[in-house]
């Protein structure tokens, strides 16, 4: 799930949505809940 995802589920900005888990990092911590794409991944996504 992409961060525009989880703000479109939970009703808000994807702005708001990174404030949050910035303030609330140490709930966020390890490779179980998040990661980054690479430039080739979005691009990939973007054409499905």
């Amino acid at each position: 799930m992409l961060d525009v995802d989880l703000a479109e589920l939970y009703g808000t900005e994807i702005k708001r949505l990174k404030e949050a888990e910035r303030r609330n990092i140490e709930r966020f911590e390890g490779d179980d809940f998040m990661f980054q794409l690479t430039e080739v991944e979005i691009s990939e996504l973007s054409r499905s």
